[in-house]
């Protein structure tokens, strides 16, 4: 099991996995499983659940429904994508290196931006996963020291990593953080921002921001990337756009577009 969770999930060899004794659950015919995975001091715990024969695991997520979920993600000077006035807010926990949250961003952008963007907001929220993902830290950093100034700027960056994230991650983590303060540079001269204060705030690798929306996410139950909340309901995974579309005409209570609207922003 071990094994099949590790090349399922592509899980590092420097992440370890332990199983806990499989114990009853709710769910006939399977046990309830909790998987932790540990690399240096963080742990991270998944239930999971087996069936009795062993032959069938099967990922087990629980939601509580009593609560208002939008009310508990802050969206404070975030940057907006779409119409910021709309009823219909998406938000999505992003990793910047997930080979998932690329796939989901190319399926956002531009297609459901250009056909929903003046009727629902994208909002970016950070949730880098550290023990595999090296430097989404430092790209979530510098996409926010963009964003402290544009909101564009933060889309455009958003927009290049997620596309080429193979070219950033180069040989290593020191040639992928160059590459990603080279790209901020390159998107603060292209829209024009104080330079001094961008590579100040590159320089300075605050993680403040990112931490407490990493906090956030787990409070929310957010274990993976991509997770997104839409108007409340979770969403987790590379949804493809039939599905999003199908998620988002219901969220805006329609039968769906018929056509793009003239006013979509970028």
């Amino acid at each position: 099991m071990q094994n099949e969770i590790r090349s399922h999930y592509s899980v590092p060899q420097q992440v370890a996995i332990s199983l806990s004794t499989p114990q009853p659950s709710d769910i006939p015919g399977y046990d309830r499983l909790v998987v932790t995975f540990t690399h240096a001091e963080k742990k991270t715990t998944i239930d999971f659940l087996v069936s009795k024969d062993r032959k069938t695991l099967a990922r087990l997520e629980t939601f509580d429904i009593s609560q208002d979920l939008m009310s508990k993600i802050n969206v404070t000077n975030r940057p907006v994508r779409g119409n910021a006035a709309a009823t219909v807010t998406i938000v999505n926990f992003d990793d910047f290196q997930c080979p998932f949250c690329s796939r989901m961003h190319a399926t956002l952008f531009p297609g459901l931006l250009k056909t929903y963007g003046d009727r629902v907001k994208f909002i970016y929220k950070d949730y880098p996963l550290l023990e595999i993902h090296p430097w989404a830290m430092h790209a979530a950093i510098d996409a926010n020291c963009l964003a402290a100034q544009n909101n564009e700027a933060y889309w455009d960056f958003a927009d290049y990593v997620h596309g080429n994230q193979k070219t950033i991650a180069g040989k290593n983590r020191a040639e992928a953080f160059a590459n990603l303060d080279q790209i901020t540079k390159e998107q603060g001269q292209k829209h024009q921002l104080d330079q001094d204060k961008l590579q100040a705030c590159v320089a300075k690798q605050d993680e403040t921001a990112v931490r407490a929306s990493m906090t956030e996410a787990d409070k929310l139950g957010v274990d993976s990337t991509p997770t997104l909340f839409i108007n409340g309901e979770r969403v987790s995974g590379a949804m493809p756009e039939e599905d999003m579309r199908t998620i988002l005409d219901r969220a805006l209570g329609s039968p769906g577009p018929t056509s793009a609207p003239s006013d979509a922003k970028n």
